[in-house]
């Protein structure tokens, strides 16, 4: 197979370069995943935060030589309604046209928000929870709280579909 787009994923979390990958391999693209930071707090606590960090990891990866940087982050957000996971993700390229999309959220229980809001991060609370290492590089909180029915990696390839559908039309 001879690859014409090499893209970065800004992480090497198995969950977010194999949901990149399901979704750009279809066009033969190539994909690598990179530690990059992504200059937010480690537990980010808004749309806004999350956004951003999403945005930071993929210009990382276009400063980092390559043409087409892809950046997803999973965080949080307070309401009214309680604690809701969020998750984002941002499409950068070589000439620095941004692209930007959100997933899908849902409210996490009370045995969870509580040590997150107290300063702890989700996937250390989820560990905990499920009695499981790594939930982050696995299912997700999504996973666990979906009973299977959508995972972290599926949730991701969503936005991943969303950034690469913009791409393709404003690049046209």
């Amino acid at each position: 197979m001879c690859y014409k787009v090499i893209v970065a994923v800004g992480s090497k979390n198995p969950t977010k370069v194999l949901a990149v990958r399901s979704i750009v391999e279809s066009l033969d693209w190539q994909v690598e995943g990179m530690d990059v930071p992504s200059l937010v707090s480690p537990q980010p606590f808004s749309d806004s935060e999350t956004r951003k960090g999403a945005i930071n990891r993929a210009k990382a990866c276009v400063d980092s030589g390559n043409k087409i940087g892809i950046g997803l982050e999973g965080g949080v957000v307070d309401s009214e309604g309680g604690l809701f996971l969020c998750n984002w993700g941002a499409l950068v390229t070589e000439k620095l046209d941004t692209y930007m999309a959100s997933g899908a959220k849902i409210l996490l229980p009370k045995e969870i928000s509580d040590p997150v809001r107290f300063g702890r991060e989700l996937g250390d609370v989820m560990a905990d929870y499920t009695k499981q290492k790594d939930v982050r590089k696995k299912e997700g909180a999504i996973g666990i709280f979906t009973d299977g029915w959508i995972t972290r990696e599926e949730m991701f390839a969503h936005i991943v579909r969303l950034l690469i559908g913009q791409y393709q039309f404003y690049k046209k």
